[in-house]
């Protein structure tokens, strides 16, 4: 398989122009997932292992933090709790779906709040994932996974 190859399948490939790595070696584009949760316990218990698992974490505890994140630095899949202060999980995903810029963002709900109507209000505002607190760790990694190694 040539460089250029490697390039077209998303890789970022060292050329050996600067110090780090070997001339020509392969280094792979790792996915960012955006945690957004005004617990830090639950974004601590999430942001540790998707780190292991060898994705960038970028986080934010509420609404309006996590859609400066969002611009900063464009996350490939967001994981996002619905009750926060300042700008509750439902607005943030709204924004999101209908920018253009954001749009094709993968996003999974997770939060306590399980009922029928917030359910019916994350697919109307374009969640693509719905999970219940309190989660299982493996659950969730199996989602990310599914979104972002397709």
């Amino acid at each position: 398989m040539t460089i250029e190859m490697l390039k077209q399948q998303g890789a970022t490939v060292d050329s050996g122009t600067g110090n780090s790595g070997t001339a020509g070696s392969v280094i792979p584009d790792k996915k960012r997932v955006l945690v957004v949760d005004d617990d830090p316990l639950v974004v601590k218990v999430l942001k540790d292992p998707l780190e292991r698992a060898g994705y960038d974490v970028d986080t934010a505890y509420h609404g309006l933090d996590a859609l400066k994140q969002v611009k900063e630095n464009k996350p490939d899949l967001i994981i996002l709790d619905i009750l926060m202060p300042l700008l509750d999980g439902f607005k943030v995903a709204r924004f999101l779906k209908f920018d253009q810029n954001y749009k094709d963002i993968p996003i999974i709900v997770l939060t306590s709040r399980a009922t029928a109507g917030e359910r019916e209000m994350g697919e109307k505002v374009g969640a693509n994932e719905f999970l219940c607190k309190p989660f299982r760790l493996p659950q969730v990694m199996d989602a990310v996974g599914r979104y972002l190694n397709a």
